[in-house]
């Protein structure tokens, strides 16, 4: 009898060790399973991949936010009503603990939803290799914005970002370039923030290029002529005027009547827009000659009637 007692109580120890091992496993999977449903499309890495693009910027929450409360209370106190804080977290989740080469544009919709702002009429200023320039214009004239001048822009402007799928979710020492993968945290976000430029746009809408690039003014690759063309509006969007610009003192690559611009105007004709283009922009090329004031270039142009 007590030997028997004690094969019954035997067994019944090993079912439970059993049944605890059982429990352990289940709670481990159930752990599992639950860090993968929060992470969403997050994967498991043992380091981060060396890129060729830089990292992301440093402290980039301070500096996102920064500008954010610099855009909405210094420059445009009419936009006090934007939450520079839900601005950040979107942001944060379009790329934080994701795969860098994954990014889509529903990543990022919470973001231009938060950010988006009425652009007015006759002020929109689209630019192509040109992009030092147009903003110097626009901090000298007022009466026109680059996307860089927008609430979105100005936050983006210059700086990088991107996710890893291994802790701590950023990688702060390389990024992905484009040709490495394009759907990479920069490039969905400028395609996007480019394309809700170009929608916006109303009136007169003006267009900076540059003359002196040896393969053309007009770049079908470019955003300006892979998104922004093809998201204007004719039914707002009155006429194009086309600022050609070539370097002081640079070669004369490109004029009004060279073929990429040629083909630019047809684009634009197909979509039935009015086009204007001028060689050398007048109040644009001053503004060259405030930094080559002696240059040939521009003492003709100060001759000039």
């Amino acid at each position: 009898m007590p030997l028997q007692q004690g094969s019954a109580r035997m067994r019944q120890r090993t079912v439970l060790l059993v049944g605890i091992v059982v429990l352990l496993a289940a709670l481990v999977l159930a752990v599992v399973l639950a860090s993968l449903l929060t992470h969403g499309r997050h994967e498991v890495s043992p380091k981060m991949l060396k890129w060729k693009d830089r990292g992301t910027t440093k402290n980039l929450q301070e500096v996102i936010l920064g500008r954010c409360y610099n855009y909405i209370t210094a420059q445009h106190p009419e936009l006090g009503d934007k939450d520079c804080l839900k601005i950040w977290e979107s942001l944060k989740d379009a790329f934080i603990y994701k795969n860098p080469c994954n990014i889509t544009p529903e990543d990022y919709q919470p973001l231009m939803e938060l950010a988006s702002h009425p652009i007015p009429c006759n002020k929109s200023l689209f630019w192509s290799k040109t992009g030092d320039l147009a903003h110097r214009y626009t901090k000298s004239n007022q009466n026109f914005l680059t996307l860089e001048d927008t609430l979105l822009g100005y936050m983006a402007d210059r700086i990088s970002w991107c996710g890893d799928p291994s802790a701590p979710g950023i990688n702060y020492e390389s990024c992905p370039k484009r040709n490495e993968c394009e759907s990479n945290p920069g490039s969905v976000f400028w395609k996007m923030a480019s394309k809700m430029f170009a929608e916006a746009a109303c009136g007169v809408v003006q267009v900076m290029l540059n003359g002196s690039v040896e393969a053309g003014a007009f770049r079908s690759s470019s955003i300006f002529g892979s998104v922004e063309i093809f998201n204007l509006d004719p039914d707002k969007v009155s006429e194009v005027h086309i600022w050609l610009m070539q370097d002081i003192g640079g070669p004369q690559s490109e004029s009004c009547s060279g073929h990429s611009i040629q083909r630019l105007i047809s684009i634009l004709e197909e979509r039935n827009f009015k086009i204007i283009c001028e060689d050398n922009y007048r109040p644009v090329q001053l503004l060259q000659c405030v930094h080559n004031p002696d240059h040939t270039d521009c003492r003709l142009c100060t001759n000039s009637t």
